[in-house]
């Protein structure tokens, strides 16, 4: 979502759409640790496999996702003219 589209959003439909992003985003992170581990686990028992480098691959989307959780605080903040 481009910042203007959070600028057109009501202050409740902000609300509601950084509290999904947040778990949606947050449940991300706890399964992409979870894989990186068991990545690892496999690295060390059977050498390289391609699992190794997917967690490395969806970490831009957790950046992406955390910018938007920022716009949308901020857009909360600003007041709306």
């Amino acid at each position: 979502m481009s910042e203007n589209k959070f600028a057109e959003m009501s202050n409740e439909q902000l609300q509601k759409n950084e509290k999904l992003a947040k778990a949606a985003t947050y449940t991300l992170i706890v399964m992409l640790m979870l894989l990186f581990g068991l990545s690892m686990f496999l690295t060390f028992k059977k050498g390289f496999t391609p699992l190794t480098v997917i967690p490395i691959a969806l970490l831009p989307i957790v950046i992406l996702k955390l910018g938007n959780i920022k716009k949308m605080k901020q857009e909360l903040k600003s007041p709306n003219l």
